[in-house]
């Protein structure tokens, strides 16, 4: 059926043989609509970001840009404002018809740790056109962060897609008259639009102020990637608060930010955070796309499901005011129902999220 595969066809692409992977495939790589892909043995610090082209392959392009190796078996940082190309333990063989496109996890993501998949022939991040066989590769640039790094760590995920079955607005109208999508009036236009809360309730701080986002310290230590709710926010993070609704992005800054409206994807659908236009502001948000289906949706405990909001100012300081629009989100209609739901049985770290750093920080 046309749509985004779920769990149960992830299991039969897996079972065969059009993804493979030394070693086995674990069942915690699988999530409802995407496939978690592992770090390998060896990451190559390359002189600059590239993609393999038409005819070319990543090994090829490697010997040409690589500086030197780094040896993950027992651990290795990976240095804030490198580039770094790591084979993946996946690869793929896909069927005639069957897309693939990747995306950084939502706690990579919040780590501004840009991680996009490469693979031969490719002419576009993070996209694997369909009969694609061969190796995956992930670039990991730390933005904001070092990071420590081990083999079988998962920076990033892939989905599948057989044909397409993005939402028109229409049926994305008619979707949210049948389960709503958004707590209030739905923007819909070409996707579902969403704004940014800077009059966040209970946040209440020194004279006034709200606490309405974080913001990336430029000088800190290195952050082991195994180590969940380890870190104090306060060595990593300033507070962003403000008294009247807006804040000023500073240029090259990175900030945590959270969506104004609670958002539903039901259980027969996915989506995807769409780059918005660079016409709305000096700014861009969100480096973590996916959204699995059951993200905050009432039955698998997601009510109250804010979008978190990593953005990153580009050349010019620019005014973000409360309830601007600053994304939008792609629906699209799963192949069939997934077996297990975001946030139901498995390990879900942001289901009924509010404004939340990375799994990575004790709560503050």
């Amino acid at each position: 059926m046309t749509g985004v595969l779920a769990d149960s066809q992830l299991k039969d692409m897996i079972a065969r043989g059009d993804i493979s992977a030394r070693p086995a495939i674990i069942p915690a790589q699988i999530q409802p609509a995407s496939l978690d892909l592992r770090l390998g043995q060896v990451a190559y610090r390359v002189r600059a970001s590239f993609l393999a082209g038409h005819g070319r392959t990543v090994a090829d392009r490697l010997s040409e840009f690589e500086m030197h190796r780094v040896d993950l078996t027992e651990g290795a940082v990976l240095e804030k404002g490198c580039v770094y190309v790591v084979p993946l333990m996946e690869r793929l063989t896909l069927p005639k018809g069957v897309q693939a496109v990747a995306n950084a996890k939502s706690s990579t993501g919040r780590l501004d740790l840009l991680t996009r998949t490469i693979c031969d022939g490719g002419t576009e991040f993070d996209r694997i056109v369909p009969g694609y066989d061969g190796p995956l590769y992930a670039e990991i640039c730390p933005r904001s962060f070092s990071v420590l790094v081990r083999p079988g760590m998962r920076l990033n995920q892939i989905r599948f897609r057989d044909g397409q079955a993005i939402l028109n607005d229409a049926d994305l109208s008619a979707l949210h008259s049948d389960t709503p999508l958004v707590n209030g009036p739905a923007v819909i236009d070409e996707g579902l639009g969403f704004s940014v809360d800077l009059r966040l309730s209970g946040t209440d701080g020194a004279a006034g102020s709200t606490l309405v986002g974080y913001r990336a310290k430029p000088h800190t230590g290195v952050i082991d990637l195994d180590k969940i709710g380890h870190y104090d926010p306060t060595e990593f993070w300033e507070e962003v608060h403000t008294r009247d609704g807006h804040i000023i992005l500073d240029p090259g800054a990175f900030y945590i930010l959270v969506s104004r409206e609670s958002v539903c994807i039901p259980p027969d659908y996915a989506a995807e955070m769409a780059p918005y236009l660079a016409m709305v502001g000096e700014f861009r948000v969100h480096y973590a796309g996916f959204f699995d289906p059951g993200f905050g949706f009432d039955a698998a405990g997601g009510t109250g499901s804010r979008g978190v909001l990593e953005v990153r100012c580009h050349e010019a300081p620019f005014v973000l005011e409360h309830g601007q629009i600053v994304g939008r989100l792609i629906y699209e209609r799963m192949g069939q129902r997934p077996d297990q739901m975001y946030g139901a049985g498995i390990a879900s770290n942001y289901q009924g999220q509010g404004l939340k750093l990375s799994k990575h920080f004790a709560a503050p």
